[in-house]
């Protein structure tokens, strides 16, 4: 037998693995199913001893171990298509590398999940579609609309995203870590799986369906049950297939290091993605549920999706170290492995400090010190392929700046002055951003960063000086307040916050049907109530899990805001479709991604030492690796490297193809192409405002006060 790559790890599984008493019956009905679906002899991709092999069966059996007969046996009949999508999907496509066949494959199966059950569905032509067409039918009737819709999607994404999959196969593409883990979640079908948890156990209410706590619960169950996968499918995925999407082949390739030392990496990620979703379960998913007045009822379907998830997690370990698919020679039998240290001859040292290593993993991210001196922020070569342009309305801006902020009350509640508000230079990030934007356009712009970075200072400031969360939750939902999509009063202002947003959104709206203001809306509630989220966590005195992190990065740095505005005019021409595609949403995240690590590089001494911040991407990775600020800031510096180089290679490759998919007009690719300059603008604007302004500098922030300023009193927002 061929030798394994690398030891399986140690992983973390603190919930047991339970077998479901009715597995033989799912077994047993799943061959018979494949079989009538046309999906074993003369599929041309299984036979009947693949199946057997692979025991599907155990796998739900482990992964639902509650449900009863029936709906274990449906669970087992999603699992086999999804398998056998992959598997023929890999033998029909894939090998050939026919991506104009595996698309047209892909277009179809949508049809076979119609949201009304009295819509007819097509004549199946392979067993994909048949299998398809009968699950739907069997599974929706008794799940809501809103399930539906979300299990619709997810499926969507599952099937669509293999075209990633085989691009970069064709190209010979190793995607970058961030790009990976976004795209693995599509691709992985762990979102379809935790659908598949709700049929099993009880729907998420549609209150908190999409509210952060809920997703980031999914999101940590996907990366840990695709993690756990690429660690037991590198051999076969990548040394047997030629596969190209495997984490440890990623991080192997990221950080040009052995593969067992990539293996052992991306342990350690999906430990900390199963301490992000306990955090995420035990703190903020009770939170949230008092906040939207769920019934007794609701709160217990949370706990049993919950739990549902966890034993997923178990389940699915189990089923990878018993299934021949897997790479799992002299793997621990336990998914506790101080059990395995209890027997003759193992002392209770030996037990001790295994938990104690457990302990000091989870520990870790609540021992940060701030206010620690790390000197003047050090700033590496910064890849920047793209020219500065400067708006000529720069100068008129600064001056109406100036003026605006003094009539809004931002100088005048103790967390900026007018030495702070200079100190900023927000008028010339925004002339970088927009070089082509009229006075009017310039002016509004520049007020947008001042309420964006006010607001980013205020919280913590005000509201993590007192520790005080509730008020900054009452704040956050007065702000969305000041948002009205059609007509509806405001509240009286209280703050300059809310003042100038209100004053903001009239200027920005005033053309807007309320459907187009709605999507603004959504932006700035994304980056409120991610200031909460960093609020909470400077509470805890927690740094965050290095994933959930770079992902509330885009909201507290409002990324979605400034893109917003960038579209906002576009009309029509473009779908909204291709705005939601793939392609389009990694060149944006890409971009994003980029910018706020360059905002993170330049602000490290500000945050670290000046303000005893804890959301800064080199702190982030000091902490999960436990090293130093240097090589933190190579880790960080490759990476924004990496996303630099993703946003070209989405314009020069996807792009491209996107258009050709959507059949575009030329008006509409030109819109495109304007986006694509909006990006690059944006990206070399915000660079030079760095490089240009006080802000940031080492000299300027000795200098000054980083505390309230003298005899203010901010005021806080009370509920009457």
């Amino acid at each position: 037998m061929t030798q394994q790559p690398f030891e399986l790890p140690h992983f973390y599984l603190p919930h047991p693995a339970r077998l479901n008493p009715h597995v033989d019956e799912a077994r047993a009905h799943s061959t018979t199913w494949a079989r009538d679906m046309g999906m074993l002899e003369g599929s041309g991709v299984w036979e009947r001893s693949d199946l057997d092999a692979h025991d599907y069966g155990l796998l739900c059996a482990y992964t639902h171990p509650d449900c009863d007969g029936q709906a274990l046996s449906l669970i087992t009949d999603w699992y086999v298509w999804v398998f056998f999508f992959d598997d023929h999907f890999l033998e029909k496509f894939k090998r050939t590398q026919d991506r104009a066949a595996g698309k047209a494959h892909l277009d179809r199966l949508p049809l076979f999940m119609p949201l009304d059950l009295t819509t007819g569905v097509p004549e199946p032509e392979n067993p994909v579609e048949a299998g398809l067409a009968d699950l739907w039918a069997r599974t929706v009737p008794s799940m809501s609309a809103a399930w539906r819709r979300r299990f619709a999607v997810a499926t969507e994404h599952l099937l669509n995203e293999s075209l990633w999959e085989l691009s970069n196969i064709n190209e010979g593409r190793v995607a970058n870590p961030v790009e990976y883990i976004e795209m693995r979640r599509k691709v992985g079908g762990a979102p379809w799986s935790s659908g598949l948890v709700e049929f099993a156990t009880a729907e998420v209410p549609a209150a908190i369906a999409h509210t952060r706590p809920m997703r980031v619960l999914m999101e940590t169950f996907s990366d840990a049950v695709h993690l756990r996968n690429d660690l037991f499918s590198y051999q076969r995925e990548v040394e047997e297939e030629g596969e190209l999407s495997n984490g440890v082949l990623v991080l192997e390739t990221f950080f040009g290091c052995t593969t067992q030392e990539a293996a052992d990496t991306v342990n350690d990620v999906l430990t900390s993605r199963l301490h992000q979703f306990e955090h995420t379960a035990f703190t903020e998913v009770p939170a949230v549920a008092l906040e939207n007045g769920l019934t007794p009822a609701e709160v217990a379907a949370v706990a049993a999706y919950t739990k549902g998830l966890q034993d997923w997690q178990s389940g699915g370990h189990e089923w990878h170290m018993r299934s021949s698919r897997y790479m799992n020679d002299n793997a621990r039998s336990s998914a506790f492995p101080w059990r395995t240290l209890s027997g003759p001859g193992t002392s209770a040292a030996d037990v001790g400090a295994l938990l104690a290593a457990a302990g000091a993993e989870r520990l870790r991210s609540y021992a940060f010190v701030p206010f620690q001196r790390v000197g003047p922020s050090r700033i590496p070569d910064i890849h920047m392929p793209f020219p500065l342009e400067l708006s000529p309305a720069l100068e008129g801006s600064r001056r109406h700046l100036f003026e605006w902020c003094a009539r809004m009350g931002i100088l005048s509640e103790g967390v900026w002055d007018e030495d702070k508000l200079a100190s900023c230079d927000l008028p010339l990030c925004a002339a970088g951003l927009d070089p082509d934007a009229t006075q009017e356009q310039l002016d509004l712009a520049s007020g947008w960063l001042a309420f964006g970075t006010y607001g980013d200072d205020y919280y913590p400031l005000v509201y993590g000086h007192r520790r005080d969360l509730a008020a900054a939750r009452l704040t956050t939902v007065r702000l969305s307040a000041c948002m009205p999509l059609g007509g509806e009063p405001v509240p009286p202002p209280v703050n300059a916050m809310e003042r100038s947003l209100i004053d903001l959104w009239a200027r920005t709206t005033a053309g807007m049907t309320p459907e187009q203001r709605r999507p603004l809306r959504t932006a700035i509630d994304k980056m409120t109530e991610a200031w909460v989220w960093e609020l909470s966590n400077q509470i805890q005195n927690r740094v965050p899990d290095p994933v959930d992190y770079l992902e509330m990065r885009r909201d507290t740095f409002g990324s979605d805001l400034t893109l917003g505005l960038c579209r906002a005019g576009h009309g029509p021409a473009v779908p909204p479709e291709v705005y939601r595609s793939g392609p389009v949403r990694s060149l944006e995240n890409a971009a994003m991604d980029w910018a706020c690590l360059l905002n993170d590089v330049f602000s490290y001494q500000k945050e670290i030492e000046y303000e005893g911040e804890m959301h800064n991407a080199i702190l982030v990775v000091q902490t999960f690796f436990g090293v130093d600020y240097p090589t933190a800031l190579n880790v960080v510096h490759d990476l924004m490297t990496q996303r630099m180089r993703q946003f070209e290679h989405v314009v020069a490759h996807e792009l491209p193809v996107l258009y050709e998919d959507f059949e575009l007009s030329g008006e509409a690719r030109e819109i495109m192409r304007g986006y694509v300059r909006d990006l690059r603008n944006w990206m070399a604007g915000i660079v030079n405002w760095h490089r240009s302004v006080r802000r940031y500098q080492a000299d300027y922030l000795a200098g000054r006060a980083h505390l309230f300023l003298p005899d203010h009193a901010p005021s806080v927002p009370v509920l009457h």
